[in-house]
């Protein structure tokens, strides 16, 4: 990985002028500079001098409160709810007596309850805020002052001071490297906190600075500094140093950036440029903002709908009292006079419909916030539950780091992931090799044993221990003195610019500047190659245990446009060899025309590794006479001294050498992915979930990291790369593009709509037949429904898989105001989108581009402080608890320790938590309209005075999840439906009691119809309604639900008899007024009568509707629930030991997701920085620090074995029936029949034994309706007469049936690796295994 350098000069400006302001949620230092900095001059030594300019200080504030501004600032920011607002609105007219027939503290007391714990809450976030910023502000750091060192706090130190830092210290401000006690003012840091990349970086410090390394001189240094003003660009500094009337230039290379960490360096002094907030660290981190679901900002809506309905309702009722006391009040004015101050009928009228505003408040209680919030509360606590998204291998729990946001989860469309640390372990493996044509390292034995790792202690005492190898062949070369194999690992010996130290005899210590050159190098130390030390021109190695020195003629560079390196050796015998490793894509073409024979065996190897994921690199080597080496050594000194176009000289210089090479074979590095990224990355896309990997590293290895894990596949329709250095270069780049994916898009809908007709006519079907086709995504397998829209200008009538791949320069461009609309356009039509060479701030601008083109609710994920930014950006920020600190984590709404925990945060906990909340929803305004309709209607009468489907069915059926992104389940359809229903209920309540009670009678001849008897059954009546209601929504009972529902009822009737009691109206007279009215009503026949006459006429129709849609337009999950019956139902009991058998396997082997297709791809990823070769050679980093550090040796890791377990675990024998038929209703195999559901897409991975009879199978075979999109029966996919193995495979009767995994499923459904193709060709056989070329 390497530092941004191939940013354009139009993106990176010197930004002249910027203006300074102080960003909440970074804000530092008391800065009071109002005025526009154009330029920085610093002054060392000298803070009278820098105090002129007013720069900000150390101090670092990403808190939102203090003691002072706490209250009123948090009260501020909850009264921008609407809801706190209209409850604030209702306890004023509640303290007016006149209007007021509620006691004021019905309001107040809940109003302060809701703000008092969101206050809570928002201390307590901020007091951890606070404690962060202090340990951060009260660092310690030695600081030049007067002469000599003194420790100061972080927060202290000035613009201009010089301070010194030592071995593993954080870098406390942006510093000017003035010296360091490496030779030649080097120095080496670690950016993990900036860019997320891990291995060493170089910096240099002025050559003139470079000799006061002591506090002496130092002291006296009184050097100026201009420069650029602050920025945000990690990658580009640009100033000048004046010191002794000279000037020097200085660059990002001089600069030591806050955030960094000083590795394998005793100790170095810097001086301070840019502090607190003006840091480029804080230049990058985003603004804190406030979060709000997309639930949140309906019902902020909703509530002004229903308040502006409320009002109208309180307008209908204050008319209807200025008409009633006109024609009828004015008549009983003698002994029901009007209340002072009231003295006419529309005083008394307007006073009425603020009583009612009051009054029928309860449509829109607070209670229904307070509910809200202890759901949520709830679903926090699940998640932190999960024991499935426990991680014991870090001892790491899943963590809701808030409440308000869990909803939301069920909604996400959009994901942003970094790639390193957060798809990746960032640790890289000596996997497979190709040695003159023989591969080596698989050893994956289907019915063999378990490999055993390789003991090199034995064979080589100065082995790494930690190297993990498998494969004995490739030991055996060695062994046995294969030339070929000898050369293999000589040439990764030698060509490299790894640095060695031996802290003793055979302790071998790598720092290696990517980790890739580390494996390679590491991996040839342990086959019997070791490199031991190295001085400016020689390489000294241990070669099958003799010591050979190496004169080292030169090193021609890496960089990324040549994508290789060589160097140029003698061995003692004089012999003078080019040594080269690089990318196949340019070396194989630089090959001699002999290895013909030898370059095509080794490309079908790198295909090989390319699709398995791994990084290849291709090696090769050419012998040079005395006479060559001496006349091209005479043209690269010239090129070397050429004041013009030198780096071009040199390129050319290197391109004439680099000819008619030997090729030796290639190397495939593995970057071990976290476990489970490839199978939660494809669960996620069948959720209709778009991926982006936003990255600071280099395009190959981004590019083949986004094929290890199943982002790109080869069977991709195409993948488009932008790296466009200019606006009018990109723009061109994405418009074609677009124009490709329509082209392309419009030949695959003629190519299926001429195969679906020859398809029909072949069936028997006639022009006038009705039938419906469909693709299979992907496989383009023809199914049943309809056929895709003709490709359009439209985008998103575009079908097929697209890829897009775009770098920081050309993403810088993109992220313009004119460009961002085409842009989107463009990338939202793809499958997936890779950002290479990104900024952390440029993360958080593509998330906020989203955001506001697509109205899309997104999710970023990441785990290092360049990943704050963009978590804080996103609807929902993920951290993951990795190796790059807790900045993440702390800046996250959700964490976990491994990617793979994603899916179940989604499916399963963001799934269920907004289907409850919006069940919630619906039921809340429903019970509310209810009741609070009920006292409208009263008003013209009295003077006008659950969970759904398992965790795990959650996983297999990803379309379950599209509910949420679609916002189907509560929205504002959704809200006049439960409404209306709600209208209907009080209608009902209050009308069917009031007629049958109107003339009932009692038994001994009473009449029933009075006030209270009338509130009674109609009170009871709603009750009884509501919590039938709510049963009839909950889809499973635990003690729990029977608790609270029937608690409930009982808790009425008990509340009622008290307020009907003697003992009440004893101590309160005149508030409990009717003594046994409820007794007395209850006891009543007809009350029962009435009551039940209401219930079922408000609940027969809900039940009736419900029942038919179910049976005529099931949802997806109603599918899913009857094939859950079903195959409880098709249980028996034995089988869990029949399916018992066949667990792990699948019907096709499990390997690479797609087969490589007639074009190749390169795996070429090589994480490498220009400049190792010419430091080394210039012998400046010769002598390095006796401070090793273990944690830059290669590291290895022992995951690999439980892949090759899993790989043989889930091998299936070669079917005799492998060929699959191109029609497409004809598979047969290792393809079952599958169902057009949407509901088989996600296979059925993890599915319990005793349940397992195929998905598919069941869905297809069922007379059940198909899921969430209807479509007709499908008949039995036609089986090809097989063996029993193949018979046993279509069996829908099996009681036990096969545990596919989720790569069995996608290649069942897409067609790959051998299913039916929508191709009039026919399809070669599909076998189980596949058997490498030799």
């Amino acid at each position: 990985m390497t530092v941004l350098t191939d940013i354009p000069e139009k993106w990176l400006p010197v930004v002249l002028p910027i203006k300074k302001k102080k960003k909440a949620g970074f804000g530092g230092g008391k800065s009071k500079k109002k005025r526009t900095e154009e330029e920085r001059r610093v002054k060392a030594n000298d803070r009278e001098h820098n105090e002129k300019f007013q720069y900000a200080n150390n101090c670092i504030v990403t808190s939102k409160y203090n003691i002072l501004t706490f209250l009123p600032v948090n009260l501020f920011e909850q009264f921008q709810e609407v809801a706190n607002t209209y409850f604030l609105f209702l306890l004023i007219l509640q303290l007016i007596p006149q209007i007021s027939s509620l006691s004021w503290f019905t309001t107040i007391v809940p109003l302060a309850l809701v703000l008092s714990i969101t206050a809570v809450k928002d201390a307590t976030d901020d007091y951890f805020r606070h404690k962060s910023d202090n340990q951060v502000n009260n660092r310690q750091s030695q600081v030049l002052i007067r002469g000599s060192l003194q420790n100061e706090k972080w927060m202290n130190v000035k613009v201009g001071d010089i301070i010194k830092l030592e071995n593993n210290q954080f870098v406390a401000a942006d510093l000017l490297l003035l010296s360091s006690t490496e030779p030649h003012g080097l120095c080496y840091i670690e950016t993990a906190e900036l860019d997320g990349e891990t291995n060493m970086k170089v910096r240099q410090s002025v050559s003139v600075t470079a000799e006061l390394g002591d506090p002496n001189n130092l002291a006296s240094f009184d050097g100026e500094v201009v420069c650029e003003p602050p920025n945000n660009k990690l990658d580009r500094f640009c100033g000048t140093l004046y010191w002794r009337e000279k000037k020097y230039p200085l660059t990002n290379q001089n600069m030591l950036l806050r955030g960094c960490v000083l590795r394998n360096t005793e100790a170095c002094y810097g001086l301070v440029i840019f502090a607190g907030p003006d840091t480029k660290l804080m230049q990058n981190s985003g603004r804190t903002k406030f979060k709000r679901t997309s639930i949140d900002r309906l019902m902020n809506t909703l509530v002004l709908w229903i308040f502006g309905f409320l009002v109208c309702m309180g307008v209908i009722l204050a008319v209807g009292n200025a008409v009633w006391e006109r024609e009828v009040g004015s008549l009983f004015q003698s002994y029901l006079p009007w209340d002072p101050p009231v003295d006419n009928f529309m005083f008394s009228a307007f006073l009425s419909f603020w009583s009612y505003i009051i009054i029928l408040n309860t449509v829109v209680p607070i209670s229904l916030y307070v509910s809200v919030e202890v759901i949520r509360l709830g679903h926090s606590y699940f998640i932190n539950w999960d024991r499935q998204m426990f991680c014991s291998r870090c001892n790491t729990a899943a963590e809701s780091r808030t409440t308000t946001l869990n909803e939301e989860l069920g909604q996400v469309e959009y994901i942003f992931s970094d790639k390193t640390g957060t798809l990746t372990q960032n640790i890289m493996t000596f996997n497979k090799c190709s040695i003159n044509g023989q591969t080596y390292g698989e050893v994956t034995d289907p019915l063999g044993k378990q490999p055993k790792r390789l003991d090199f202690t034995p064979f080589n005492p100065l082995a790494n221990p930690d190297f993990c190898f498998y494969d004995e062949k490739l030991l055996e070369s060695v062994k046995v003195g294969d030339l070929h194999t000898h050369e293999f690992f000589r040439l990764l010996s030698l060509c490299h610019t790894v640095m060695s130290e031996e802290k003793s005899e055979g302790e071998l210590v790598y720092k290696a500047q990517s980790p890739d050159e580390g494996a390679l190098v590491t991996a040839a130390r342990n086959f019997g190659f070791v490199f031991r030390s190295r001085t400016p021109g020689t390489i000294t190695t241990t070669e099958m245990g003799r010591t050979v020195t190496y004169s080292l003629l030169a090193i021609l560079d890496f960089n990324n446009i040549r994508k290789r390196m060589s160097v140029i050796v003698r061995n003692p015998e004089g012999r003078i060899c080019l040594y080269c490793k690089g990318a196949d894509t340019v070396l194989l073409e630089r090959l001699h025309p002999c290895n013909q024979e030898l370059m095509s065996i080794t490309s079908d190897h790198l295909n090989e590794y390319g699709a398995d994921g791994l990084r290849t690199l291709a090696l090769a080597y050419r012998e040079l006479s005395e006479d060559e080496w001496e006349a091209w050594s005479e043209s690269h000194r010239c090129a070397d001294k050429a004041t013009d176009c030198r780096e071009d000289r040199l390129a050319a210089a290197y391109d004439k050498i680099e000819q008619d090479m030997k090729l030796l074979g290639a190397t495939a590095i593995e970057d071990k992915l976290q476990e489970g990224v490839p199978e939660t990355i494809a669960l996620l896309s069948l959720a209709n979930i778009k991926i982006w990997v936003l990255t600071g590293d280099k395009q190959e290895t981004a590019v083949n990291i986004g094929y290890s894990c199943k982002m790109l596949t080869d069977d991709m329709t195409e993948v488009f790369i932008i790296g466009g250095h200019t606006v009018q270069s990109v723009r061109q780049e994405l418009r074609s593009a677009r124009e490709r994916m329509m082209e392309l898009s419009r030949g695959k809908t003629e190519g299926m709509e001429a195969w679906a007709e020859a398809c029909f006519m072949g069936n028997g079907m006639k022009d006038g037949q009705e039938g419906d086709c469909t693709t299979g995504r992907g496989s383009k397998q023809l199914h049943c429904s309809s056929l895709p829209p003709s490709a359009s200008g439209d985008m998103d009538s575009i079908s097929g898989e697209f890829a897009l791949i775009i770098s920081g320069h050309s993403l810088a461009h993109a992220l313009e105001a004119d460009m961002e609309a085409e842009f989107v356009s463009t990338a939202c039509a793809c499958k997936a989108v890779i950002c290479c060479r990104v900024t952390p701030l440029q993360k958080a601008q593509v998330v906020e581009l989203i955001k506001k083109h697509k109205k899309a609710v997104t999710l970023a994920i990441g785990d290092g402080a360049n990943d704050v930014s963009m978590i804080k950006s996103a609807h929902i920020g993920v951290g993951i608890s990795g190796q790059e600190g807790i900045q993440a984590v702390l800046a996250s709404d959700y964490s976990f320790a491994q990617f793979r925990f994603l899916q179940r945060l989604l499916l399963v906990h963001g799934r269920w938590s907004y289907l409850r909340m919006c069940r919630f929803l619906c039921y809340f305004f429903y019970k509310n309209f209810a009741f609070t309709m009920v006292h409208f209607w009263f008003g013209f009468f009295c003077g006008f005075s659950a969970q759904d489907v398992p965790d795990h069915r959650s996983l297999e059926y990803p379309k379950l999840y599209e509910p949420g992104q679609l916002n189907l389940l509560f929205n504002k359809k959704e809200f006049f439906i439960c409404i209306t229903q709600g209208i209907y209920t009080s209608v009902v309540l209050f009308f069917v009691p009031y007629a049958v009670l109107s003339d009932a009678t009692q038994s001994n001849g009473v009449p029933l119809a009075d006030y209270q008897t009338f509130a009674v059954t109609t009170a009871t009546a709603l009750v009884i309604v509501v919590s039938v209601q709510i049963a009839l929504d909950t889809g499973f009972w635990t003690v729990f639900n029977h608790m609270f529902v029937w608690g409930s009822v009982g808790s009425y009737f008990t509340i009622m008899f008290a307020l009907h009691s003697q003992t009440l109206f004893r101590i309160f007279p005149n508030q409990f007024r009717f003594i046994g009215s409820a007794q007395n009503t209850l006891l009543q026949p007809v009350v029962w009568l009435t009551i039940a006459l209401a219930t079922a006429v408000c609940v027969v129709p809900v039940l009736a509707f419900r029942f038919l849609k179910l049976d005529l337009k099931p949802q997806l999950s109603d599918t899913v629930r009857h094939t859950q019956l079903v195959r409880q139902k098709r249980r028996k009991p034995g089988g869990r030991s029949i399916g018992g058998a066949w667990r792990g396997t699948g019907s096709v082997s499990e390997g690479r997701l797609g087969a490589r297709g007639g074009s190749r791809r390169s795996g070429y990823a090589f994480s490498h920085q220009e400049g190792f070769g010419e430091l080394i050679t210039s012998g400046k980093n010769m002598r390095l620090s006796s401070l090793a550090l273990a944690n830059f040796a290669s590291k290895h890791s022992s995951s690999w074995i439980e892949t090759l377990r899993r790989k043989k675990t889930n091998h299936t024998p070669p079917s005799t029936s492998g060929e699959c038929s191109p029609a497409p209703s004809n598979v047969s195999g290792t393809c079952p029949a599958l169902s057009n559901s949407s509901s088989v897409l996600g296979g059925s991975q993890e599915t319990p034994i005793e349940e397992e009879t195929d998905a598919a199978v069941v869905l297809s075979s069922s007379s059940h309706p198909a899921a969430s999109e209807p479509a007709e029966p499908r008949a039995p996919a036609q089986v090809a007469p097989a063996d029993s193995s193949t018979s046993a495979a279509a069996r829908t009767d099996s009681p036990g049936g096969w545990a596919r995994s989720l790569e069995t499923v996608q290649e069942a459904l897409f067609g790959r690796r051998g299913c039916a193709s929508a191709s009039n060709t026919q399809v070669p056989p599909c076998d189980a295994t596949e058997t490498p070329p030799h």
